[in-house]
């Protein structure tokens, strides 16, 4: 048996074999929703009430799906040029820190909000141009570097607040000074906990869209990801290309931690990411590396996040039911993918 390429898939093909895969995850999700000792239709129906049922519900899906826009859109910029950033975990953390940096009185407040957010796309940018340097001139495979950069920020975040950021009334709890309110994003619902970095996330994510399908360098990033030598024999300038494609997928991911701090937060601690950059590769494989399908599969994964949460505290199904979910439904899409990219032939 062996596979063979499809030239040009039906649409049935498109999209049969996605569904298929979708069915599957249901299917998953009920078997083990009765080895939970549950009913699989009320344990699925829960679900869909806790991220859906109600306006709060609602919302702190969408609050949720924030932090999962940035980090699937930056690994999607990624993985399109073929550069395996695996360390968007390190890049939030950055973007986080320098929100913190910049947030609790450094800078006036009109400017606070922007300033911050250009810094932290910026230190995040650099966070992912150290191992692209690696790769470039010296051959470093990226996903150890991105990969051991994630360990590398967490112990820098640990150090500092117990260190030079700790909050001096926080009794002993590592965490760091809460933001001045100018460096707060402001409310999109009063009273509730959805923020601005929802639309900023939007934004991002037409943004990224726009410079992959209407820009030179998104064809450079797409000719370079199908195949470096015939894009350098075409006279595309590869090393670059992926240096750009760094630059902005560390950015990206930077801004998931800055939105979090000042969205949300309100300061720097250990828990903010319950690992959200690792999250963002499976939003984006779930979103075919599509940045306005990232918008939609950062709402299904949170959706599932969210809702689990209430229906673990409704029927007492544990939610490691959703993290078996998730990845039962990226393993069916990445078959699903290949079954529509290519047929099995025997012989």
């Amino acid at each position: 048996m062996r596979l063979e390429p499809v030239a040009n898939p039906t649409l049935a093909r498109q999209l049969g074999y996605p569904a298929a895969a979708l069915a599957a995850t249901v299917l998953v999700a009920s078997l083990l929703a009765l080895m939970a000792g549950a009913n699989p239709f009320d344990t699925l129906g829960l679900i869909l009430k806790g991220a859906a049922g109600s306006r709060f519900a609602l919302l702190e899906t969408l609050n949720r799906a924030t932090p999962l826009i940035f980090t699937g859109l930056s690994v999607a910029v990624a993985f399109r040029a073929k550069l395996w950033n695996i360390g968007a975990e390190a890049q939030l953390y950055a973007g986080a820190i320098i929100a913190v940096l910049l947030g609790t009185g450094a800078i006036g407040s009109p400017f606070v909000l922007p300033v911050s957010a250009a810094a932290a796309m910026l230190v995040g940018a650099l966070v992912l141009l150290g191992p692209v340097l690696l790769k470039t001139r010296l051959g470093v495979d990226e996903v150890v570097t991105t990969l051991l950069f994630n360990f590398i920020m967490l112990l820098v975040v640990s150090w500092l607040l117990e260190g030079p950021m700790k909050d001096p009334a926080g009794m002993g709890w590592p965490k760091s000074t809460a933001l001045i309110p100018e460096a707060r994003l402001p409310r999109i619902v009063m009273g509730l906990r959805l923020h601005w970095g929802f639309g900023l996330a939007m934004i991002a994510a037409v943004f990224v869209w726009i410079i992959q399908t209407r820009t030179t360098l998104g064809f450079e990033m797409r000719a370079v990801g199908q195949n470096q030598q015939a894009a350098r024999f075409a006279g595309m300038p590869v090393n670059a290309v992926l240096i750009k494609t760094a630059l902005l997928s560390g950015g990206l991911a930077a801004l998931a931690g800055w939105s979090e701090v000042a969205g949300l937060k309100g300061h720097l601690s250990l828990d903010l990411s319950p690992g959200f950059g690792y999250t963002g590769i499976i939003v984006a494989m779930l979103a075919l590396l599509h940045p306005i399908g990232v918008i939609f599969t950062a709402l299904f994964v949170a959706g599932i996040f969210v809702g689990s949460d209430a229906m673990s505290r409704a029927a007492g199904v544990p939610t490691y039911i959703a993290d078996m979910l998730l990845a039962t439904a990226l393993l069916f899409m990445v078959l699903a993918i290949s079954l529509t990219r290519f047929r099995v032939v025997r012989g």
